[in-house]
């Protein structure tokens, strides 16, 4: 892995550590907040062959969707989200408007 990618990856890592219990972020929000908003299947791939000791649950598709590459699939992602009171709609998406995380520093939330 070259410097580059290393570098987006510490910085992907940095996010995901940061999302509370209970909200979520999107790829393509990570991927922007790390300076590469086209990146959003990197952060996936990132999220995929990654440290699995991150709270990658808490990583979900733009519209709330769940990703099918967790752990135990979309079930298993949507078993780990709900036993951290998150909530889905009818089509089993994540409810964007109450449980998105946005962090705090302000320069980051320009980004999103």
């Amino acid at each position: 892995m070259n410097e580059a990618s290393e570098d987006f990856k510490q910085r992907v890592y940095e996010i995901v550590r940061q999302i509370p219990k209970g909200k979520v972020m999107s790829y393509g929000q990570i991927a922007a907040l790390c300076g590469s908003p086209r990146a959003a299947r990197i952060v996936g791939g990132v999220a995929h062959w990654g440290d699995p000791s991150l709270p990658w649950q808490r990583v979900v598709m733009k519209d709330g969707s769940l990703a099918p590459g967790y752990p135990g699939g979309t079930e298993g992602h949507r078993a780990a989200l709900e036993a951290e009171g998150i909530r889905f709609d009818d089509d089993y998406r994540v409810d964007m408007k109450e449980h998105l995380w946005r962090p705090p520093h302000p320069d980051q939330n320009s980004l999103l």
